[in-house]
């Protein structure tokens, strides 16, 4: 008996989901202090805006490419004074996630993985730009990821013109 659980216990974690990053980086970075160009009155506190888009793409059988875009903007009134934007992409093995749960797992997982790195990015090149550093908030990916299943399920069921 003692033998059949061990050999359940080895199945179950050979068919335990495995997730490995493989590599990180910086797929495309633009940082522009629109301020220092006009030189702006800097001294009321900006609007800062977080924009954030997840894509991902399939590599071969178990790796998959999750690229997480933030567009940072910092306005001040009608004014901008900085725009930064950020493409940042993780190399992924995943393995053992059944196929309907691939899709959230690469909106969600992967990119609560890959945040903690943008975020300091941000910091560091908003600091780099002669600004506070910015320390952007968590970001509730699984939120952002129901909002999106929402927004596509409301574009399906809108008639067409």
């Amino acid at each position: 008996m003692a033998e059949e659980e061990k050999a359940a216990a080895a199945s179950e974690e050979q068919q335990a989901p495995r997730m490995q990053i493989v590599n990180q980086y910086i797929r495309d970075l633009s940082f522009e202090n629109v301020a220092a160009q006009k030189s702006s009155n800097l001294s009321a506190q900006p609007d800062i805006s977080v924009q954030v888009n997840l894509d991902a793409r399939k590599g071969n059988e178990t790796q998959y490419e999750v690229i997480q875009k933030l567009t940072i903007s910092a306005v001040n009134g009608e004014d901008t004074i900085f725009l930064l934007e950020i493409d940042y992409a993780g190399i992924f093995r995943i393995e053992n996630v059944p196929e309907d749960q691939l899709h959230p797992f690469l909106m969600i997982e992967c990119p609560r993985m890959l945040f903690p790195f943008v975020r300091r990015i941000v910091r560091d090149v908003t600091a780099d730009g002669g600004f506070p550093p910015l320390n952007v908030d968590n970001i509730d990916f699984v939120q952002l990821y129901r909002a999106e299943l929402a927004r596509m399920a409301a574009e399906q069921t809108e008639p067409a013109n």
